[in-house]
């Protein structure tokens, strides 16, 4: 099994900053994709920020040139560099790891518990 603890959440005032991690343990052999993903009340969920394991990154347009998504390997650890917050950011941050647990087994999504982030003066 792979577990995904997430921490950095908090309140924020707008063109504030914040860096959310996100450490990854288990069962695993290799790392397919690391990302992050959010979801605002009454809104569908969102994909922020996604690095391939030797791709590149990708970002979506609403957080492009504010968010920076780095990697830790050693660590299987995700971060999400977060700057000039603005409100509409206001939601739940989610992790995303795609894990390999044996090099006979498919690649599996997993999803870490959720971190709020609030930006509001």
């Amino acid at each position: 099994q792979v577990q995904l603890v997430e921490s950095g959440g908090g309140l924020v005032q707008p063109g504030g900053s914040l860096r959310l991690s996100c450490a990854a343990s288990g069962s695993i052999f290799s790392i397919d994709s690391m990302g992050w993903s959010r979801q605002a009340p009454g809104k569908q969920r969102e994909l922020v920020a996604t690095w391939p394991s030797g791709g590149r990154t990708d970002y979506a347009d609403s957080v492009k040139g504010r968010f920076t998504i780095s990697r830790d390997n050693a660590k299987n650890t995700v971060y999400l560099q977060m700057n000039s917050l603005k409100p509409e950011d206001t939601a739940v941050y989610y992790c995303m790891v795609v894990v390999r647990s044996a090099m006979e087994f498919p690649a599996v999504p997993f999803w870490g518990q959720g971190t709020q982030v609030t930006v509001s003066s």
